[in-house]
């Protein structure tokens, strides 16, 4: 079995996996993204705004997730820094580009892509922008999406098993204590409550 590659560019606070419980649970924070292939590690993330690309081969049960912020980085940066993976055009090439280098043939890739929420009202559409990125990025690949859950207006928690493409993805309550840092002005969008966990398989 492939051992599990570190984290890139991890986010101040989130530590290795929790071995409390029978899972491990790695947590991905924005600009992160893990690649596994053992079975008990199960990865984490919340979503406002940003998208998280839920990536396997299923013949090797090699797969992870990305967390990017925006579509790509403009001309104001290069790239080559530690904050591209904040980046969909570089996070998407990252993940997918480690899991093809591991053996993986991208024919046989599983694609799931989660979140781009406008959890503000009156601020801008990001979320949206993010969730048409992963989709015109996936189509000029030639990838099909196998699951997703996108735009809308509420955060998710999104949890992943990559060596079996199992999601269950919590949409969450703009009270939760879950907060979610960094988004622009507006007020939280209340219309009611967000509706029970999901389950994809």
């Amino acid at each position: 079995m492939l051992p599990a590659l570190p984290r890139m560019h991890p986010a101040a606070g989130h530590g290795g996996p929790d071995t409390t419980v029978p899972h491990q649970i790695v947590k991905l924070g924005q600009g992160e993204c893990y690649l596994t292939a053992q079975d008990n590690e199960e990865l984490v993330t919340v979503l406002g705004s940003c998208i998280a690309a839920c990536i396997r081969d299923p013949v090797l049960r090699l797969g992870g997730m990305n967390h990017f912020l925006l579509p790509d980085c403009g001309r104001w940066e290069t790239g080559d820094g530690a904050g591209s993976l904040r980046y969909g055009s570089y996070a998407m090439d990252r993940l997918i580009g480690d899991i093809l280098a591991r053996g993986g043939l991208r024919p046989r890739l599983e694609v799931k892509v989660f979140g781009g929420a406008n959890v503000m009202c009156g601020g801008s559409n990001i979320g949206h922008r993010n969730a048409d990125f992963v989709e015109r990025y996936l189509a000029a690949e030639g990838m099909t999406i196998a699951a997703a859950h996108l735009r809308g207006i509420y955060a998710r928690r999104v949890h992943y098993v990559p060596t079996t493409g199992k999601v269950m993805l919590l949409e969450l309550h703009p009270t939760d204590e879950t907060a979610l840092p960094g988004h622009g002005p507006g007020h939280p969008c209340k219309p009611g409550s967000p509706p029970g966990p999901i389950e994809l398989s």
